[in-house]
């Protein structure tokens, strides 16, 4: 039997990572491990050198969960250095409310979960469901089956070192309203942030919700606008290896 970790970045009483980690049950054992409070956009934020409050708590039908008083990193951190029952052979994160797609994945708690599962050498997937107003469990019904599935090719299949998949799921009713599954890659957004308010040494970012090129064809935000779900392979290795040729073409040296 299978050993599975779920987390998130939307809290642990957030009915997105109830409904994963209900699903979840299907393959295994299920330890939770996930922030205290929400944790979105918190990015890849580890907490080193410094302490962090945790507590044992349930979810669900008694599943038990390390609730962390820091960030999905430091949640997953915790739970690889020892603090869970069973180590994990796969981690799952989410499943998020709204989705994280094209250059939402710097941001994305959900996402750096899963990546720094990766780190700990376990495999992982984030998923996220296109939904900013899924508010129950009921809502991620839907999302809870593909993860389930999606999840299981994922532990039969395995993943290579430092690859974990993001996974984004358009809003449905049933299974069968989907369009089916489409492996893509990161898109493009189109971010509309402005500086809202300045007074008295406060400033705050706000605007208007992120656009994207959704005809860009094969990128997530191409296949989640079609009604597919989207699978993309993210690595960890960010080195733009396309520039390295133009880079060497200029000559650097020290002065």
């Amino acid at each position: 039997m299978a050993s599975i970790l779920v987390c998130n970045d939307d809290g642990y009483d957030a009915p997105g990572i109830l409904a994963l980690a209900e699903a979840m049950r299907s393959l295994g054992a299920v330890q939770v491990t996930a922030p205290a409070r929400n944790q979105s956009a918190s990015g890849h934020k580890i907490s080193l050198h410094q302490d962090l409050n945790y507590a044992r708590r349930s979810i669900g039908a008694g599943i038990p969960a390390l609730v962390v008083d820091g960030s999905p990193a430091d949640c997953i951190a915790l739970a690889l250095l020892g603090l869970v029952a069973e180590q994990p052979d796969i981690v799952v994160s989410g499943i998020n409310r709204g989705e994280n797609m094209a250059q939402d994945l710097t941001y994305s708690g959900t996402v750096t979960a899963a990546l720094e599962a990766a780190i700990g050498g376990v495999p992982a997937i984030a998923f996220s469901l296109a939904n900013h107003t899924a508010d129950s469990p009921a809502d991620y019904r839907v999302a809870a089956q593909v993860a389930l599935t999606i999840a299981g090719y994922a532990l039969r299949q395995g993943l290579p070192p430092f690859t974990i998949l993001n996974v984004n799921i358009p809003p449905a009713a049933r299974v069968e309203d989907l369009r089916g599954i489409r492996l893509t890659r990161q898109g493009l957004r189109i971010y509309r942030d402005r500086l809202e308010a300045v007074a008295a040494g406060i400033a705050r970012i706000g605007g208007e919700p992120p656009g994207a090129n959704t005809d860009e064809l094969g990128s997530d935000v191409w296949a989640v606008h079609r009604n597919y779900v989207s699978v993309t392979p993210v690595h960890l290795d960010m080195t733009a290896h396309r520039f390295l040729a133009p880079l060497e073409a200029w000559e650097l040296r020290l002065p």
